[in-house]
């Protein structure tokens, strides 16, 4: 008896977790994953012609490792075992390979052994299964959220296919919470509630991904809306209990969690970021820090906000302060170092930082106006003295004839044309006096100067 044993469809599901009671029960159910299991993707094209073979499933927690083990199951007619690597131990994986042998012995068939969790298992538990692996008595299939490269033996990993399973989006999860949702046999539909899709997608950014956690809170909040729907109706009425439609103060309700008012994908969305941005520009460290807070408390992507502070730091500071883009990307690595919460201050320091930098658009406009004359100046030819010139006849044609070796000169410059003849002296970066910018516009004055003096 194995948990595919216990989801036999006739069974009674009323003591099942909303999450088990709606896995996918075909390729055709599953919803994300396509790089590995859409239509002549390797998984599907193994599982379909019933040809697997030994196989990690390595990703993040509720990503459908345990759900494709399932369709395994169901969908190749190999005889199959599971086995938790919390519970089992040799002994258990000496007598799955006795039944692997008997079956292939007796029946003429292969056996898959999924062992979930296989990251678990010490080195001795693991090293069971290499001969019988190697040789092919068993097809193993193991799950983990951890690196196969760190946590499983080297010698199982290289006879075994490791495939990466991805954390889901935000709009797969809402596709999986809405088909829960409305199914009246394995789902909610039967309690006659109505989560529109701003609910849903509340629900899918609070999972992190986890589409596990998404169909528990889901659980949580009909079990919690239908309570207080009967309570409200039980008044003797003989009528049909009519639809209700779950708010985000439901949600709030159900899981403990302040509702904030926040559309992921609406006007609020935009609002605060913007907000967000300009309190960054403005200088304000305390706004900006608030409105951080306000879209991490409702559930925005942190990498989101990361992203922008990364584009903030060239687009807003530039070089007017240079180490304000490290910092940035600094906060991005130390928050995927340690997620989240350990990994929130990192975005808070980088916001304190961008706040109280000095500030410049200068690069930003910069590559503005130089990409607007790349567009309407073409091709220019790059002038022959900074041409490069390997061989003699390009030499020959006054390719690098003419060029000055900068640090052969004082204080390493010289005066010397380095755009194109129709663009000579034409300027692109301004440097305000703002920051270290100040630094660089006195260099840059003092170059030009020497250039138009003509030495």
């Amino acid at each position: 008896m194995n948990l595919f044993d216990l989801q036999d469809e006739n069974e009674d599901s009323l003591f099942r977790p909303l999450a088990d009671r709606m896995r996918p029960r075909s390729l055709d159910e599953v919803v994300g994953q396509d790089h590995v299991v859409a239509r002549g993707k390797i998984l599907h094209s193994a599982i379909t012609s019933d040809r697997l073979f030994s196989t990690l499933l390595w990703g993040p927690p509720g990503c459908g490792k345990t759900t494709l083990a399932g369709i395994i199951a169901r969908e190749t007619s190999s005889h199959f075992i599971q086995l938790s690597a919390v519970l089992s131990g040799v002994k258990d994986i000496r007598a799955v390979i006795e039944t692997a042998k008997e079956q292939r012995r007796i029946r003429g068939r292969r056996t898959i052994v999924f062992v979930d969790e296989i990251h678990r298992f010490n080195k001795a538990q693991q090293d069971a299964f290499l001969l019988h692996v190697e040789t092919g008595a068993i097809v193993l299939v193991g799950a983990t959220t951890e690196n196969p490269s760190f946590e499983v033996i080297p010698a199982l990993v290289s006879r075994c296919r490791v495939i990466t399973l991805n954390r889901l989006e935000e709009e797969e999860i809402k596709i999986l919470l809405e088909r829960a949702a409305t199914d009246r046999d394995r789902g909610l539909g039967a309690l006659n509630l109505v989560f529109p899709p701003e609910v849903l997608g509340q629900i899918a950014a609070d999972s992190d991904g986890d589409v596990r956690k998404a169909l528990a809170t889901l659980e949580t909040i009909g079990v919690y809306a239908s309570t207080r729907q009967g309570s409200e109706s039980s008044e003797g009425s003989d009528f049909v209990t009519p639809s209700r439609t779950i708010t985000p103060e439901d949600v709030a309700a159900a899981t403990e969690k302040k509702a904030l008012h926040y559309d992921k994908s609406g006007e609020e969305h935009f609002n605060l970021i913007s907000a967000f941005h300009k309190s960054l520009r403005g200088s304000d460290p305390d706004a900006a820090i608030y409105w951080l807070e306000r879209m991490l408390a409702a559930g925005e992507d942190p990498f989101y906000l990361i992203r922008r502070m990364v584009r903030f730091a060239t687009e807003d500071v530039g070089v007017a302060d240079p180490g304000a883009l490290g910092v940035a990307l600094d906060a991005m690595e130390a928050f995927r170092f340690l997620g989240s919460p350990e990994g929130d201050d990192a975005l808070f320091q980088a916001a304190i930082y961008l706040a109280t930098a000095p500030k410049s658009n200068s690069v930003y406009m910069a590559h503005k106006k130089v990409k607007k004359t790349v567009e309407a100046t073409g091709s220019l030819p790059v002038p022959l003295h900074i041409r490069n010139a390997p061989t003699a006849l390009m030499r020959d044609m006054g390719y690098g004839r003419g060029y000055k070796y900068a640090h052969d000169h004082k204080d390493g410059y010289t005066p010397q044309e380095y755009l194109p003849d129709k663009l000579t002296r034409q300027r692109f970066y301004l440097p305000t006096e703002r920051g270290y910018e100040a630094l660089i516009k006195k260099r840059l004055d003092a170059w030009i100067a020497l250039k138009k003096s003509g030495v």
